[in-house]
């Protein structure tokens, strides 16, 4: 398994719930969790930090311009290069489409966690 400093990691599209905790403890501005499963999944619980933007919004959300983007979201706008955008869902498929929508629109290194928050609820005790 490659550390996550490796920055090789973001050419696989998707990361490990270890992952994902190696993003989350480091004080890191930059890292942008996106949750697209649907408001009630999310009104059931969701990864602290995440910010929710359904499935099917993500190429219309990622496609506003930053001040747009920040005054709907509360927070910065990814540039494209970001090396730190995650999508996850409640157990990877839904995150997987996402992940493809922002690399269609050019965030070449949007990763998935493939394990939802099914897992991330699991391990966390939630």
């Amino acid at each position: 398994m490659e550390s996550y400093s490796d920055s090789s990691l973001f050419y696989y599209k998707d990361i490990s719930y270890s992952d994902l905790k190696a993003l989350l403890t480091k004080s890191n501005k930059g890292l942008l969790v996106v949750d697209v499963r649907t408001k009630e999944e999310v009104d059931r619980g969701h990864i602290p930090g995440s910010i929710h933007i359904p499935v099917d919004t993500v190429e219309s959300a990622l496609a506003l311009d930053p001040v747009e983007f920040q005054a709907k979201y509360g927070v910065p706008k990814p540039p494209l290069d970001t090396p730190e955008l995650v999508f996850h869902c409640q157990m990877g498929r839904r995150g997987g489409v996402a992940t493809d929508k922002a690399r269609g629109l050019g965030f070449q290194k949007a990763v998935n966690y493939a394990g939802g928050y099914q897992e991330w609820s699991e391990k966390e005790g939630k």
